[in-house]
């Protein structure tokens, strides 16, 4: 079906409107996708989603349409961490520092992200690993995944590994706000990885996210209203989340509190230097303890949901023992050293 058809349901307002059948979501997906729709009908068309809200079938679409332009490589048995694109401005990114602990228990890691996009433009994990001396934008799929191989941390340059994003970026910034890529890119599951955590920005959308991850097949998913959209718990509050698993789902508040992690947040001013020395202190066993307590929760919760603990207090003990012992550091400073532009190549 012609695009301009496609426009014509989804775009005759808030009641006038209706979802595409799925089929013809993959039509509209490809021809955003690949350009054939002109710029202006591709903007058309992710406003008009915007106002209607995109339903669990259109989304699956652009879902599937991503991941059949993308280069992804199967990394076992690891989770996937989700969070968003355009970055955070007012929070620390704990699931980087995460990533790593969760590496050195065992269970690997992958992260995924691009240079800063609209609506927030804020600091992004392309900003971190740019701080850290490695510039994201030349990693090739083989160095990448060499360092994935080395460390079990795999970091995955989206526009690099799915080309039609990068085509996309102009028109998403000229739009300046979300649109159905903002959750696609994130489920394009480079690493084929069986466990997710995902982050949200509204609880409104549990229900059909929720929806949208049992048709993805991920063996377990942890949808989570975290810090700034991200999949990040909360150190300081409870976090509302939706545990995805055969099939059904429900939602889970996680209160750090019966933990015993209620931690306070320091006032920080986040910049892209400072997530990174941040990141450096907690897996070093030097940083704020609000912080350390972040990443020490959400690399149990993690765990858990990964099923390689049995609840998520074990997970604390593990996480706990593999920070003060300095092995989620080494696998750190392995990955790192595995990206330095040393054995990058152009």
């Amino acid at each position: 079906m012609a695009m301009i058809n496609l426009l014509k349901e989804v775009a005759r307002g808030k009641r006038g409107a209706r979802d595409l059948t799925y089929e013809e979501s993959l039509a509209a997906a490809e021809a955003i996708m690949t350009l054939q729709a002109t710029p202006a009908q591709i903007g058309a068309f992710f406003i008009a989603e915007r106002v209607k809200l995109e339903s669990v079938e259109e989304l699956e679409a652009f879902v599937a349409v991503c991941r059949k332009y993308a280069h992804r490589t199967p990394v076992p048995n690891g989770i996937d961490c989700a969070g968003p694109y355009d970055g955070r401005k007012s929070s620390f990114i704990a699931t980087f520092a995460t990533a790593f602990l969760l590496a050195s228990a065992g269970l690997p890691a992958a992260l995924h992200g691009m240079a800063s996009l609209p609506p927030k433009w804020g600091v992004t994990l392309h900003d971190l690993l740019g701080e850290a001396g490695i510039d994201a934008e030349l990693l090739s799929h083989e160095q990448a995944l060499h360092a994935a191989r080395e460390t079990g941390v795999l970091y995955v340059p989206a526009e690099q590994w799915c080309p039609p994003l990068k085509r996309l970026r102009s028109i998403r910034e000229e739009l300046g706000m979300r649109t159905a890529l903002n959750t696609a890119e994130k489920l394009i599951n480079y690493a084929h990885s069986p466990y997710t955590v995902f982050g949200v920005y509204h609880n409104t959308v549990f229900d059909r996210l929720a929806r949208l991850l049992v048709k993805l097949e991920y063996r377990k998913a942890l949808i989570v209203q975290g810090p700034e959209g991200s999949e990040d718990l909360f150190i300081d509050r409870p976090t509302r989340t939706y545990k995805v698993e055969d099939g059904q789902f429900q939602l889970h508040v996680i209160d750090p509190e019966t933990l015993g992690l209620d931690t306070p947040l320091p006032e920080t001013e986040w910049t892209a230097g400072e997530q990174l020395r941040v990141t450096e202190a907690v897996l070093r066993g030097e940083a704020d303890l609000a912080y350390y307590n972040q990443v020490l929760l959400n690399g149990a919760v993690r765990l858990h949901i990964a099923d390689r603990v049995s609840s998520v207090e074990e997970g604390l003990y593990t996480c706990k023992s593999l920070l003060d012992g300095g092995q989620a550091w080494d696998v750190y400073a392995k990955w790192r050293e595995a990206l330095s532009p040393a054995k990058v190549r152009p």
